[in-house]
């Protein structure tokens, strides 16, 4: 009989885990949402509307073995998952990969593919009817919608306000001078070191003028605003032997190994990892390789072997539409920058689509 995997979330960590085990083990990936959201891509599927849908994959070619139970886990455990049902999995062995919530656009709080393209429909509309464009938050996410905004939409006025005084800190002086460049090329207006000091009205993502205070004593007008900050990870569904691990701010705190602390069938992938590192989806899908090897060894009576440590030099790819953007990786010489042509090449072209329809297994999705 072979081993029951019980992996809690088909994001992308998940959703490797899940695929890399499906020949070895009973997999039961325990996801609630009816397909798979390329978060990565939901900024340009905002502003191309006719793109949209190849940020939407369905479960139903992911496993071929497994199977894709369409709940929400109400308790998970090192013996397995109740779900909100009431129904039970038991498992010999639990893969957490729930990752986090972030603000919309970037993420959707909807379950449903259908509704989520909607919105984005929706709010495409709303941000097409106004001029100017007000962006809480300065990081990646933030950075990248006002470069998908003036990809398409080059003459609409974009602000981009952050509380912190340092563009992408951490990052090599060469990208974030590079970065710097390109935005003032857009037209994009940086203010960092400036803080909204009250919410604009109407919630993100709804036109409508409207004048906000900052913190430097000025006031910023526009027609829309979309919030760039703030992420919740999942993880206040464990029971208290798993519990045990969450650090204060609800990460899970893990091994070498990728195991959660103090258990040796209970594994975790990214966003909800207590790991030194940004949350990316990079690093989600490298997590996954090393855990399915352990538990792989392990099911064949070894002991793990697969490490996983956070690289001290940080890595991104921040697309500014198609053709622009900058990238970091960590080389033997120390950072990597990349110019805006590899990183187009890379993944401002098609933003990983293809990668994840052959993961999936569903037709090519058209390049933007």
């Amino acid at each position: 009989m072979n081993a029951v995997v019980a992996v809690v979330g088909g994001g992308y960590g998940g959703a490797a885990v899940a695929k890399a085990l499906d020949e070895a083990a009973d997999v039961v990936l325990i996801e609630p949402k009816d397909a798979f959201v390329h978060a990565a891509g939901s900024l340009r599927a905002l502003v191309r509307p006719d793109w949209a849908e190849n940020i939407f994959f369905p479960y139903d070619r992911l496993l071929s073995r497994g199977r894709v139970v369409a709940e929400r886990a109400a308790s998970v455990d090192a013996k397995g998952v109740t779900l909100a049902s009431g129904a039970r999995i038991d498992a010999d062995y639990v893969v957490l990969a729930t990752g986090s919530s972030y603000p919309y656009p970037a993420k959707f709080e909807t379950d449903s593919a259908r509704e989520a393209l909607g919105g984005l429909r929706a709010t495409h509309g709303e941000l097409a009817r106004a001029e100017r464009v007000l962006i809480s938050g300065a990081g990646p996410v933030g950075l990248e919608l006002a470069g998908e905004i003036k990809a398409v939409w080059p003459e609409k006025r974009v602000t981009v306000v952050d509380p912190g005084t340092t563009l992408m800190p951490g990052f090599a002086d060469g990208l974030r001078d590079d970065l710097r460049a390109q935005l003032d090329a857009l037209g994009v207006e940086l203010r960092l070191g400036v803080a909204l000091t009250e919410e604009p009205p109407g919630g993100p993502g709804r036109a409508g003028a409207f004048t906000v205070a900052t913190s430097d004593g000025g006031r910023i007008g526009a027609d829309i605003w979309f919030r760039c900050h703030g992420v919740r990870v999942h993880s206040d569904f464990l029971a208290l032997e798993l519990a045990e691990a969450l650090t204060p701010a609800g990460h899970v705190r893990v091994d070498e190994h990728l195991r959660v602390e103090g258990q040796e069938r209970v594994y975790a992938v990214g966003d909800v990892t207590a790991l030194d590192e940004a949350k990316m989806a990079g690093y989600a899908m490298q997590h996954a390789e090393v855990v399915a090897a352990n538990i792989l060894a392990q099911v064949r009576g070894e002991l793990p072997g697969g490490t996983y440590r956070p690289s001290p030099i940080p890595s991104v790819l921040l697309p500014l539409g198609p053709l622009g953007g900058v990238g970091q990786f960590p080389s033997p010489d120390g950072p990597l920058v990349l110019p805006a042509g590899t990183v187009s090449q890379y993944k401002g072209n098609d933003l990983f689509t293809g990668r994840f329809a052959e993961l999936f297994g569903t037709g090519v999705p058209a390049t933007a």
